[in-house]
């Protein structure tokens, strides 16, 4: 039943360039795929290096929970996929100044390649509450 799954679209946030929602509210939670950093308006890549990259990966999920009605101090998790860890000290600093305490769980993993051949990707999922 797809009475209880609603998909959210802004364009404040580049388009899903496949057979997926930007995100997904599902009860209390919103589910948010995984942004790269991509120029809403332009659809090309942003930066050059993996600090550039975090900060319009971040921009473009916040867009995207905004969206939903929530803010960034409602992700509960969060995932980030990195071309290669060497990053991880640089992302992690950048990902501080998105977030606050209490701040989200977090999973981080290398992986081999991301699509258009980012540095970074991130995705969340969203405590909607009572909305």
């Amino acid at each position: 039943m797809n009475s209880t799954k609603k998909a959210i679209q802004t364009n404040a946030a580049p388009a899903a360039i496949g057979p997926y929602s930007q995100a997904v509210q599902a009860g209390g939670l919103l589910f948010v795929s995984g942004q790269i950093p991509l120029d809403p308006a332009s659809g090309q890549l942003v930066g050059q290096n993996v600090e550039e990259q975090t900060v319009q990966v971040l921009k473009n999920l916040r867009a995207i929970v905004e969206a939903a009605g929530a803010s960034l101090s409602e992700v509960v998790k969060t995932t980030i996929f990195l071309k290669s860890m060497d990053d991880f000290a640089k992302v992690n600093e950048i990902y501080g100044t998105f977030f606050e305490a209490p701040f989200p769980a977090r999973a981080t993993v290398e992986v081999s390649r991301l699509p258009r051949d980012v540095k970074v990707e991130i995705e969340a999922i969203v405590n909607l509450g009572a909305q």
